[in-house]
């Protein structure tokens, strides 16, 4: 018989605190209901191991869930989380880049000590194109913590990789969808992509992404961040306030596009199918402009062209992205930090958009 696993108080360093600073929201809210507390630390189990948090990022769906915005579309007066509803308190951050500092049983024990980047999703099936089931910081505790506890799976070792922990906590959420979006966009070498929403996180980061490919990239913001998107890797930026986006699209790519990364939707989608090439594709991952559209379905299958969904990422979509990070392919823009009693501070600036890059906060 092989012996057994040692106990979880065996695999627990005798130095770790019994309690730790974390911040939680209390219910579905604005700000008010963003509270600091002192909680215990909580304990791995079987599969799963204690994450030291060096830092962790700040998302939209932070908002979102914490606003309650997702729930159903029949009754807009039911408050959701991303996947269901929640269990308060709950600490938010799905974001996580740290160290390990304890395995729940003997199958981890390798891990510990170890820096890593934490995949946020657990998933629907073992595939590598499955698809989330839940989310850190949403169905379970998050990074907006000292410590969290994650399947030992999910966190990935990134020992060798040149990016700071506040440049690899800016990746899992925003770089994963965008990563997740080139892929089902099929973007490669040569291809000329069009990135809407490109100073928030998942377009920044898909400018980046593109570009890293070999892409040309077009990127629509708002005059004001157009130097900063530029920086970050776009060829051409059409601004946003001039109400022009589809003719100015059109005019910084005369012979079309490969592939529309889009992250806002609302009234451009329909008529900016127009803007694909024959064969190209529309991947939309966003709805900032609004969730209703028109479509003439004959611009789609007249053209040969594709609109494509695309969520979050799967595990071999994130497997992808943790080897750009341990290669440190691509820098990940950082906006600010914040330490963690500020939470709320970062939460208002991230819905106030003046910014480009991510948010991070730093324990």
């Amino acid at each position: 018989m092989p012996p057994s696993s040692p106990p979880v108080s065996d695999l627990l360093s005798p130095r770790l605190p019994h309690t730790m600073r974390a911040v939680v929201i209390t219910g579905h809210g604005d700000l008010d209901v963003i509270e600091e507390r002192e909680v215990p630390v909580p304990r791995p189990g079987p599969g799963e191991v204690l994450v030291r948090v060096h830092a962790a990022g700040c998302n939209n769906t932070d908002l979102w869930t914490r606003e309650g915005s997702y729930g159903a579309a029949e009754d807009p007066d039911v408050r959701t989380g991303w996947l269901g509803p929640l269990d308060f308190p709950r600490i938010q951050g799905a974001d996580v880049a740290g160290t390990v500092v304890a395995s729940g049983d003997g199958a981890a024990t390798g891990l510990v000590g170890t820096r890593v980047l934490v995949d946020p999703a657990e998933y629907d099936g073992p595939g590598p194109d499955a698809r989330p089931a839940d989310v850190l910081g949403s169905e379970r505790n998050g990074g907006f913590a000292e410590y969290v506890v994650v399947p030992s799976a999910r966190a990935h070792s990134v020992d060798e990789s040149p990016l700071t922990d506040v440049e690899l906590a800016a990746l899992p959420i925003a770089y994963g969808t965008a990563l997740g979006m080139l892929d089902r966009g099929s973007v490669s070498e040569g291809h000329t992509v069009l990135v809407t929403g490109a100073s928030g996180g998942v377009g920044l980061a898909a400018v980046q992404l593109a570009r890293s490919r070999g892409a040309r990239v077009v990127a629509v913001c708002s005059g004001d961040k157009g130097e900063a998107v530029r920086s970050a890797g776009a060829d051409a930026v059409v601004d946003r306030r001039r109400d022009e986006v589809l003719a100015d699209a059109a005019a910084a790519a005369p012979e079309g596009y490969d592939a529309v990364v889009d992250v806002v939707a609302g009234a451009v989608l329909g008529p900016g199918l127009g803007l694909l090439r024959a064969g190209g594709r529309w991947v939309v991952a966003g709805a900032l402009d609004g969730w209703a559209v028109n479509i003439d379905v004959r611009r789609l299958y007249l053209a040969n062209l594709s609109l494509v969904g695309s969520t979050m990422h799967t595990p071999r979509i994130f497997d992808h992205l943790v080897e750009i990070a341990r290669r440190g392919d691509v820098r990940p823009v950082v906006a600010a930090t914040f330490p963690l009693g500020q939470v709320r501070e970062a939460q208002a600036q991230l819905a106030r958009r003046r910014h480009v890059g991510k948010l991070i906060v730093v324990p």
